[in-house]
């Protein structure tokens, strides 16, 4: 029998809303035809925003959103991206398949988008080719409410008032392809940089200096040591994969009862690179003031056949709905040190909520755990402790059950998934309640998923449980996950 007891007595803190948020580059088909089709698209759309994803996304509450990169990031100038569309910079995007990028979405519509979506925008700067008064400038342009040239620059293009941009990034992946450095030499940088990042009347920044690559504790105590005081939060990117190499990464939809497990396990291994950065993170921050940032998560598989592989679009089945629960579960029991997430990607790329085809439009199982999920946002993290077996396959094994509560207005939430490919878990949980309980569930074949042509992945009532006194009694089906309310 597995236990899961819920003490809302104790609490680590609040799990902040931008723990469930979200990451659109300049990559494949998630900006254009994705996010955005242009005004005189025959798609239905409010500014060139496509209404169905904008609709689908405001549904799961998403509530920052990323931009523009990842590795487009930086070599990316935001003035090419403003003024005129016609009389835009075209360039070619060397990092994502040598498509023609014409900058037509800028970033006066990113920040349209972000206004229909009711989510703030988190900007990643130009470090590895950009220099330090292109992005003071950009800051300026976004957040002055004074009189300077390139304010009236802002005043032309149509803006009047500031937008007030609060999250910034200095840089991404600056130990790769946002410039090869070395720690010591981008702790130096990022203080230069940040050093002209100003902060305008009504708006102070929120500076995010790059973090490690998965496990290099190293880059994290160099910045920690040579930058911390200059930072707001600390950036870390890990991305779950199966495979013996990263060339030779396996596929979405086909997979061996050992690979599903692989998947799984090194999914749980964020847990581990959010426990052991966040302890060289206590040693020159004790009082947890720097949030960890895990901007770029989620599975990455080979990308479909017949698709462009710089576009690195992929399909989403309910083994990735697992990788998502896992994760997010773990961000909420972390949430004293991890401040936001960010999943690759929202659409047509990497782990997307959302896949489109022209005029048609998909929700994966992702985006189905997003929605089980979105009670935790800013809800109080309780303590929630979880007594399970282990399931797996050869040398790839996980916690059967994985599980996270809060409360927020006298409401608990419990998410709770079992990442047993097939077999059910027979559970109690013990929590408080007043004998008003309801549930939600995503349930089905490991490589279930689903297309543009029928979606029979989705959520449904759950209503096979038990609740007396003395907890709440059921079987929780193999490759599910589960959102419990209690009042």
């Amino acid at each position: 029998m597995n236990r899961i007891t819920v003490n809302p007595d104790r609490s680590i803190g609040v799990i902040n809303r931008n723990l469930y948020g979200h990451f659109s580059e300049h990559l494949g088909r998630c900006v254009y035809g994705g996010l955005y089709v242009g005004e005189d698209s025959p798609i239905p759309n409010v500014n060139g925003m496509r209404t169905d994803v904008v609709e689908a996304l405001k549904a799961i509450r998403v509530p920052v959103l990323r931009w523009p990169g990842g590795c487009f990031a930086d070599e990316y100038h935001w003035e090419d991206g403003i003024g005129p569309r016609e009389s835009r910079k075209r360039m070619v995007n060397t990092n994502w398949g040598h498509v023609v990028e014409d900058n037509s979405f800028g970033t006066h519509e990113f920040l349209e988008l972000c206004r229909q979506l009711g989510c703030a925008p988190y900007i990643t700067a130009n470090v590895g080719s950009g220099t330090v008064r292109e992005m003071a400038e950009w800051v300026e342009y976004l957040n002055s409410p004074g009189d300077s040239t390139v304010v009236r620059r802002r005043w032309a293009n149509g803006r009047r008032e500031p937008w007030g941009v609060k999250y910034w990034g200095v840089g991404n992946e600056s130990w790769g392809c946002g410039g090869n450095m070395r720690p010591e030499y981008y702790a130096d940088e990022y203080r230069r940089y940040q050093t002209y990042c100003r902060d305008y009347p009504g708006t102070k920044l929120y500076r995010i200096a790059c973090g490690p690559n998965t496990d290099d504790y190293e880059w994290t105590r160099v910045l920690m040591e040579r930058a911390g005081k200059f930072m707001d939060g600390l950036s870390l990117h890990y991305y779950t994969t199966t495979g013996p190499t990263w060339e030779e990464k396996g596929t979405a939809l086909s997979f061996t009862k050992s690979e599903y497990y692989e998947m799984l396990s090194k999914a749980a291994r964020m847990e581990e690179l959010v426990v052991r950065h966040g302890q060289i993170m206590d040693r020159f921050d004790p009082e947890k003031r720097i949030g960890l940032i895990v901007d770029e998560w989620g599975t990455w598989h080979q990308v479909e056949a017949g698709t462009n592989p710089g576009f690195l679009y992929q399909q989403n089945a309910m083994r990735d709905a697992l990788v998502a629960a896992i994760h997010l579960n773990l961000f909420n029991r972390h949430c004293d040190r991890v401040a936001m997430a960010n999943l690759a990607q929202t659409v047509n790329v990497l782990q997307s909520v959302v896949l489109t085809e022209g005029e048609r439009m998909l929700l994966t199982p992702t985006w189905h755990v997003f929605d089980l999920f979105k009670a935790h946002q800013d809800a109080r993290a309780v303590d929630c402790f979880v007594e399970t077996d282990a399931v797996g396959e050869g040398e790839w094994h996980i916690d059967r059950l994985t599980a996270s509560a809060s409360e927020k207005d006298g409401v608990l939430t419990v998410t709770v998934a079992n990442c047993s490919m097939d077999s059910a878990a027979d559970l109690v949980l013990r929590a408080p309640h007043t004998g008003k309980v309801s549930g939600r569930i995503l349930a089905g074949a490991p490589d279930a998923h689903n297309t543009f042509d029928a979606s029979p992945v989705a959520s449904a009532p759950f209503t096979d449980f038990v609740a007396d006194p003395h907890g709440i009694s059921l079987s929780l089906p193999p490759c599910s996950v589960l959102a419990l309310t209690l009042t």
